[in-house]
């Protein structure tokens, strides 16, 4: 019988060698003696025995058995030769007593290469073998600049806290990403049973991703559970049986199809043109229904309550915009107090039961539970006031404040009679550090020795220390003062020993944003947007042209100033002037946009450096308090850091 085994794994062997000669590929196992001329080696670290999964050897370690192999390490060589008659014997003892010896490898980026027991392999591959015991040699690269390098040095960080090798992403920072989704304690390393646990879960999903048809898209088993995780949650997955994962992959396919896509986020940057021959349709039915049959019930939800959070209170305030602007026409509720992980779900389902259709979490630390919602609920509307989610499941609305803040920069470099000015962030999430560049810029185009000095109000252990420095008249610190707070320090405002002097605010009028999105809804265009996308991500992203943000002046600015800021404030509603154009240097000289470029939008959303006229820098995730720190988590620029092992 395992003669015709190996007349079997002879045709599949040749098969993959004509495959491959006629794409004008290598037909041969490659061999690592050869890769490794080509690469400089940082060191090499004996693993001792551990379990490889049969898919991840892929050669040899030298070339001395090369060509007895196909590529998928079938057999060439014909039968009746001492090659067969050797494989043929080990095969049957494999069947019959198992394997009684370990293959030795040599692992180089996680791909395995084989220097004692060639044959095997190969007659464990055609049986369909899982894994293989192996004495494995790790042979580690220098470090480069490369993708690929980032992603296995990351690799390399992750093996040391999971000790698995089963798992890999196509892209940077998902393996930090994953052991923040799995709520894997810094420096704690897995338990035997934590490997037990996410092995069953890893190949429970695999076989269903792949049955689904997930081999045929260009990412990799990781990815995809990194994806379902982050949206039914790590500690929900392990009680989830195989026909619950299955029907959730049915919900959430397209959370796929986005990871496949090169821009995975459809930016609309202005809101849509209105209707009106829809809105002629929607006022007649308005008055043939009764009052409550038509009424689009809206629910907001909030991390904190509107009277002691201004953040709260700006969309709180949208939200009574949209009462008034809606008459009959919309119901509104609001859901304070809004613990992520322990009553957000509970809330937003309570609002489903409800009626509620269209629903806006105002905080992206409730980005786990609206993708819950989202794809529990296809039927219900939900948005999340976010930046750069790549979950077509779930839509994200912002507002481009970095226009504001640029206006603002204007207003303080052309004041300032020391060239210092001071910057307050709060959250380093994504959009912040545009916010601060662009600042930063408009003081510069006015006063070309302008520096904006810039320090954070997150920060654990340390207060802010910019406010200190005698040089530093002008600070712009938080957009506008909690309800019931007494402070003047919001805004933009000039340092005073009695109180600051108040001379402009950025302003979120988050009830222009409402209302457009609602306007949306209620005309029947929701799925046109849908449709528009295609597979990707929707992210509303309006600015000072669409009514969304403003700089609010004082009256007490030079009339010059004044002046410049309307010219200023038109010129970026028409699109005139556009802050981030022109060449550009980050903090360490380097040239990040050329004299006649203009920076994508979807990178001002990501930038993650500052310009050169910026002193300080960008905090890491472990700087930050506990409640910055869950902010961030969702939506940082430094979430991705390599955690610490």
């Amino acid at each position: 019988m395992s003669f015709e085994e190996y007349a079997d794994a002879l045709k599949m062997g040749q098969k993959a060698y004509r495959a491959h000669l006629q794409k004008g590929d290598y037909p041969y196992l490659p061999a690592l003696d050869e890769i490794l001329s080509f690469t400089k080696v940082e060191y090499e670290v004996n693993l001792g025995l551990c379990e490889i999964p049969m898919e991840l050897i892929v050669g040899t370690r030298t070339r001395g058995r090369t060509n007895a192999f196909a590529s998928n390490f079938m057999p060439l060589l014909a039968l009746n030769t001492e090659f067969s008659n050797k494989w043929v014997q080990l095969c049957t003892s494999l069947q019959e007593e198992g394997l009684r010896d370990p293959v030795k490898v040599y692992e180089f980026m996680n791909r395995f290469y084989v220097l004692e027991g060639n044959k095997r392999v190969s007659v464990l591959k055609y049986l369909d073998a899982y894994s293989i015991p192996c004495s494995v040699i790790r042979v580690v690269p220098k470090r480069t600049d490369t993708k690929e390098s980032q992603i296995y040095y990351e690799f390399l960080d992750f093996y040391a806290v999971a000790n698995i090798n089963y798992i890999y992403f196509s892209e940077p920072g998902r393996f930090a990403e994953l052991l923040d989704r799995i709520g894997t304690p810094k420096g704690e390393v897995w338990t035997s049973d934590d490997r037990l646990e996410f092995s069953d879960i890893y190949i429970r999903f695999r076989k269903i991703f792949e049955a689904k048809g997930g081999k045929k898209l260009p990412i990799t088993v990781g990815d995809a559970l990194l994806t379902y995780i982050t949206i039914f949650g790590y500690q929900e997955t392990k009680q989830k049986s195989s026909q619950e994962i299955k029907n959730d992959l049915s919900k959430i396919w397209e959370e796929f199809l986005v990871l496949t896509e090169e821009k995975s986020i459809e930016l609309f940057m202005e809101p849509p043109e209105e209707n009106t021959s829809s809105n002629l349709y929607k006022n007649l039915l308005n008055r043939i229904l009764p009052d409550n049959a038509n009424k689009l019930k809206i629910a907001f939800f909030y991390e904190k309550t509107h009277r002691t959070s201004s953040w709260t209170y700006s969309h709180e305030l949208g939200r009574l915009y949209l009462e008034n602007i809606f008459p009959g026409q919309v119901e509104t509720k609001t859901f304070e107090s809004i613990v992520a992980g322990e009553n957000d779900l509970e809330k937003m389902e309570e609002a489903i039961r409800d009626g509620y259709q269209l629903l806006f979490t105002t905080s992206p630390v409730m980005i786990p539970s609206s993708l819950k919602i989202a794809a529990s609920y296809p039927d219900v509307k939900i948005l999340n006031c976010s930046l750069n989610l790549s979950h077509p499941t779930l839509r994200t609305y912002y507002a481009r404040m970095y226009e504001a803040k640029f206006l603002a920069g204007a207003i303080a470099g052309s004041l300032t009679t020391t060239n210092k000015i001071g910057y307050i962030a709060d959250y380093p999430i994504y959009g912040m550090a545009a916010n601060i560049n662009a600042f930063a810029l408009g003081a510069r185009m006015v006063n070309p020795n302008a520096k904006v000095y810039l320090d954070w109000s997150t920060l654990k252990d340390r207060d802010v220390e910019i406010v200190h420095d005698p040089e530093i008249n002008y600070i712009i610190d938080r957009d506008m003062k909690s309800p019931d707070s007494t402070t003047r320090h919001f805004g933009l405002y000039c340092v005073s020993q009695e109180k600051p002097d108040n001379l402009a605010m950025p302003t979120w009028h988050w009830g222009k944003l409402y209302e457009k999105i609602v306007r949306i809804v209620l005309n029947g265009n929701w799925r046109e947007d849908d449709v528009s996308s295609g597979n990707r991500a929707i992210s509303y992203w309006w600015g000072m042209a669409s009514g969304v943000v403003d700089l609010i002046c004082s009256q007490n600015l030079p009339q010059g100033t004044r002046r410049l800021v309307d010219l200023l404030h038109n010129n970026i509603c028409s699109e005139l002037l556009l802050p981030f154009s022109g060449e550009l240097r980050s903090q360490d000289g380097t040239v990040m946009n050329r004299a006649d470029e203009i920076i994508a939008p979807q990178e001002i959303i990501t930038m993650d450096w500052l310009v050169d006229n910026v002193v300080g820098r960008i905090p890491l995730i472990t700087d930050l308090t506990e409640e910055a720190q869950a902010v961030a988590k969702m939506q940082g620029l430094n979430k991705t850091q390599t955690p610490e092992v």
